[in-house]
């Protein structure tokens, strides 16, 4: 609410259906938080049946790209910068008519380098993020139609950020039902579609949510930002992936690698924490 336009901005609130029984008396409480704030441009809408996380984004964008023809999208583990809708709503303006601009991102990874004000780099983030019906018509949500888009070597090599990071090994496990997520899925549309994503030299948004208390993430700190309190920022005209920002992204993605047996004993954790919560 201390973002300037939140008044005037359509507000939907998807607030998904328990997932165990024991949870029922958590999200009547939660649902009861968000009505005890009576606010005049919110419409929320409470899920009789728990649709899980990937399929309520997908769902809930889809229904508001097609009644606004864009989406600003913001999950309840974000902190936001007062002037992030400010930024969001100008992207959206300035690059609509861009066919190849299909994501705005809101946050931007602790790289270690100066960036610009705003730059273009193929990888979505879903922390705080906005699109267009025109680019969301181009989700993809079969992995496997995707995964067909992967044959070549080097686009598999590109796609997972010069080999920094296993976003290819996300699509496997998304196509072997060890996973579900919409976000990969939109990355992988976005990139087979040759889109950009433009992102903030200084983060909008700061992630909260590392910190053990949920299903999807671990506990970290590696993605904590300070986020910017700068009003004005300086929309970049170069409709170009910014090679730096590859560079420093492969340079921050090499520095958190973690070795394969912390990675699997985060794994295991998440799966049991997911069946007992």
């Amino acid at each position: 609410m201390a973002n300037a336009e939140f008044s005037d901005s359509p507000l939907y609130v998807f607030c998904d259906g328990a997932k165990r029984k024991k949870d029922i008396p958590l999200v009547q409480a939660t649902r009861a938080l968000i009505r005890s704030y009576e606010l005049d441009n919110a419409t929320i809408i409470e899920r009789e049946e728990n649709m899980g996380l990937a399929n309520s984004i997908i769902t809930g964008v889809t229904e508001l790209c097609n009644k606004y023809g864009r989406v600003i999208v913001v999950e309840d583990d974000l902190y936001l910068s007062p002037y992030f809708l400010k930024y969001m709503n100008t992207a959206l303006d300035t690059y609509e008519e861009y066919d190849e601009v299909m994501h705005i991102s809101g946050y931007m990874f602790p790289a270690r380098g100066q960036l610009p004000d705003t730059f273009f780099y193929r990888a979505t983030s879903c922390w705080g993020w906005g699109t267009w019906k025109r680019a969301w018509d181009k989700f993809e949500p079969d992995v496997h139609t995707l995964l067909a888009g992967f044959k070549n070597r080097k686009k598999r090599r590109e796609f997972d950020i010069q080999g920094s990071m296993k976003y290819y090994r996300m699509l496997i496990l998304q196509a072997i039902g060890m996973s579900d997520s919409w976000a990969i899925r939109w990355y992988a549309s976005v990139f087979l579609n040759n889109g950009l994503c433009l992102h903030p030299g200084r983060s909008m948004v700061n992630n909260i949510g590392h910190d053990d208390s949920g299903v999807h993430s671990d506990c970290t700190n590696v993605y904590d930002v300070n986020v910017s309190e700068d009003e004005d920022f300086e929309f970049t005209t170069d409709i170009n992936e910014s090679e730096k920002a590859v560079m420093l992204m492969v340079d921050f993605y090499q520095s958190i690698r973690k070795p394969i047996y912390v990675l699997v004993y985060n794994k295991i954790k998440q799966v049991i924490k997911g069946a007992f919560k």
